[in-house]
């Protein structure tokens, strides 16, 4: 079988058509003329604008049509015509195939629910402190609180008491704020948990702070001021103000960021003191010390690495007494705003005393002097 060459790239187009057609190779070139022209609008057109459309709009449809609704129909299901297949359960995933978890035989019994009339008797028996406990200051205590209502400084709101109590307190005191006669119980949830209240809770303000010039006043008798330096512990700053007003000390300062604040559980402990003292917080501790050395104190920091015992550092003036706590002691820089540094005389077998009893200790020897 021969191959026909290719033509040359350059020499005249080729044509294809067959024999005998408008476009032989004697008429190449020339424009069709009008059978060619009349050909394709036509014949063409009517075979693609009829035939198709008749086929595809007509035929094609109604066949579509009427064997969807063939398949569609009721009497003969979608389903029913598909070939019967392997059971549905070897098709399932492995994941389908496992049994279900409440089938799963369980490890440990479960746990039996309480009824609810059982969880409310539990929450009944429970104390509940009222929401009015948490307005303003809550003094407890027999001592607290007749020191509270004897001061005039004192602003009192209300009071809650038992029958005893009251017996104890008095009536002229009572007349001064308005009270409830209750029971025990009642006093207890307004009061922290674990609070000794002796079956009494005063609600009040707190005291307004004091200044040195208001409190500190010229006296024929030896004028005692007491500095405590970072204790911050209330029951021990309780103790220290029982024992300040035992020994008749003019003035307790304290710094405003690291003592404990007026609360409940101090004035417990100072029982009573915290209305018989004045207590003065200062910013700067060794400030108030120049303060007090320019008025003619004379400045003792009790220390356990003190220089003398404190009988032969104290002089018989007025006095200024620095405590610190038991941890740290006294600060570095309060120390070197003192003119002495004293010490305790005591048993080597016990290394130091607690701050409120190295205090007692000290304030009577003050005053015994």
């Amino acid at each position: 079988m021969s191959k026909t060459p290719p033509p040359p790239k350059n020499g005249p187009r080729r044509s294809f058509a067959p024999k005998g057609s408008p476009a032989s190779s004697k008429e190449a070139g020339k424009a069709p003329g009008k059978r060619p022209g009349k050909d394709f609008g036509k014949t063409p057109g009517k075979s693609f604008g009829k035939a198709p459309s008749k086929g595809f709009g007509k035929g094609a449809g109604k066949s579509f049509a009427k064997d969807s609704a063939k398949s569609f129909s009721k009497d003969r299901p979608y389903f029913a015509s598909r070939p019967e297949s392997r059971p549905q359960t070897e098709n399932r995933s492995a994941a389908e195939s496992r049994p279900a978890v409440e089938s799963r035989p369980r490890s440990e019994p479960q746990r039996e629910k309480r009824p609810y009339t059982e969880k409310r008797a539990f929450f009944e028996t429970r104390p509940r402190r009222d929401k009015a406990a948490n307005d303003g200051l809550w003094l407890y205590g027999i001592h607290a609180v007749r020191a509270a209502l004897a001061n005039p400084r004192r602003r009192v709101k209300r009071l809650l008491i038992t029958t005893r109590a009251a017996e104890e307190i008095g009536e002229k005191l009572l007349g001064r704020v308005r009270h409830e006669v209750t029971d025990g119980d009642t006093v207890a949830r307004m009061l922290p948990a674990g609070a000794v209240h002796q079956g009494v809770a005063l609600q009040c303000d707190p005291l307004h702070g004091h200044t040195l010039a208001e409190v500190l006043e010229p006296s024929e008798r030896r004028r005692i001021v007491l500095v405590l330096d970072q204790i911050s512990d209330p029951h021990n700053a309780g103790a220290i103000l029982r024992t300040a007003a035992a020994f008749g000390v003019s003035v307790v300062i304290v710094q405003d960021r690291n003592s404990p604040p007026e609360t409940g559980a101090l004035a417990k402990s100072a029982s009573g003191a915290l209305d018989l003292i004045p207590v003065v917080s200062v910013v700067n501790i060794s400030r108030a010390l120049d303060d007090l050395s320019k008025l003619g104190f004379w400045r003792v920091a009790l220390a356990g690495d003190g220089e003398a015992p404190l009988k032969d550092v104290a002089h018989d003036g007025d006095i200024v007494l620095v405590l610190g706590s038991e941890g740290s002691g006294i600060r570095r820089l309060v120390r070197e705003h003192c003119d002495a540094a004293a010490y305790v005389p005591m048993d080597s077998a016990m290394e130091s005393l607690n701050v409120s009893n190295a205090a007692a200790i000290a304030l009577y020897e003050l005053r015994r002097g």
